[in-house]
C-alpha cells in the first residue's frame, strides 16, 4: 500500500466519518475527530471515563497525520502513518467495526435518461506473511457479478466515482446472477493462486533461524537427561516465534453498482 493510497483511505475514513479536515497537503492532513472517532483510535480511556463520569465537555483530539515523511517540506509535527503501522490498523478495525460492507449505487447525470447499473463484488484483502518476522500487503479485487470477469486494483477504479445509498429515479440496476458469496470464494481462490506463486524463500529463512536457535537451547540442556518445564516453555516459544503463517483477511468490500 503505497503512501497515495493511505492518503486516500485516510481521507476517505475521516471525511465519511464526519471528521472535518482541517488542513490537506499532498503529504499529510489535520483531521477535527468526532468524539467517537477518538474513543475508537487515541487509546485515552481514562480521558473519556473521566468525562463520562464528571458531566464535562469533551474535547476530542486533533491530529495531523503524515502520509509520507520522504516527501515533506518545512516543520510539519504529527504522527507518521504507513502500510502495517499501529494506526492504520486501528482505523482497518475501525472501518469493520462501523460497518465494513456497503450496497452503494454509481450517480449518473439525469440528463442521460434511462441507465443501466452492473453489480459488482468489491472486496479489499490484507495477506499477512507471517514469522518472527512480518510483512503484509493489501489487494483490491471486484468481481462483475454477471459476467464473472475479475478486475485488480478495484478501489482505485472506483475511487474516482460518486456514489449514493440509493439508487436514482432514472436508475435501472440489474440484479446479480453469481451470488456474491460465490463470488468471494472466487476472489478468495484469486488471492490464494497469487500467494501460491509467490516466493516462500522467507519461510525458508525463518526456518534456518529457527533451527539454529533451537540448537542453542539443546545445547544450554545437552547435560540434562530429564529436560525441565522450562525447557519445553522455550521450546514452545521457539515455535510460536518461528512457525510460517499466512493469513489471509477481509478489510472490507462491498455490493457496488457501477454505469
Amino acid at each position: 500500500m503505497y503512501p497515495q493510497q493511505v492518503h486516500h483511505y485516510l481521507k476517505e475514513f475521516f471525511s465519511e466519518n464526519d471528521c472535518a479536515i482541517l488542513v490537506e497537503e499532498n503529504h499529510y492532513l489535520t483531521v477535527q475527530l468526532t468524539v467517537d472517532i477518538d474513543k475508537r483510535i487515541m487509546n485515552r480511556p481514562f480521558y473519556w471515563q473521566y468525562i463520562e463520569a464528571t458531566n464535562s465537555e469533551p474535547n476530542p483530539a486533533q491530529v495531523t497525520f503524515i502520509t509520507d515523511q520522504s516527501a515533506l517540506s518545512g516543520n510539519v509535527f504529527g504522527e507518521a502513518i504507513h502500510y502495517g503501522s499501529p494506526r492504520l490498523n486501528q482505523l482497518f478495525l475501525a472501518t469493520r467495526e462501523l460497518g465494513a460492507y456497503v450496497q452503494l449505487f454509481e450517480k449518473v447525470d439525469r440528463d442521460m435518461g434511462q441507465v443501466i447499473l452492473t453489480p459488482w463484488l468489491g472486496v479489499n484483502f490484507k495477506v499477512s506473511y507471517c514469522c518472527d518476522r512480518t510483512k503484509e500487503m493489501l489487494y483490491s479485487f471486484g468481481i462483475n457479478l454477471l459476467t464473472g470477469v475479475i478486475k485488480e486494483d478495484f478501489h482505485e477504479t472506483i475511487c474516482s466515482s460518486d456514489f449514493d445509498t440509493e439508487p436514482a429515479d432514472n436508475v435501472f440496476h440489474v440484479q446479480y446472477i453469481i451470488k456474491p458469496t460465490r463470488a468471494l470464494e472466487r476472489l478468495k481462490a484469486t488471492i490464494e493462486s497469487i500467494i501460491e506463486q509467490d516466493d516462500h524463500s522467507w519461510a525458508n529463512e525463518a526456518q534456518k533461524r529457527w533451527q539454529r536457535d533451537q540448537r542453542v537451547l539443546d545445547y544450554f540442556y545437552e547435560d540434562v537427561e530429564e529436560k525441565p518445564e522450562c525447557y519445553e516453555i522455550e521450546r514452545k516459544a521457539l515455535e510460536e516465534q518461528y512457525e510460517s503463517k499466512i493469513k489471509i483477511d477481509i478489510v472490507n468490500g462491498g455490493l457496488f453498482y457501477l454505469f
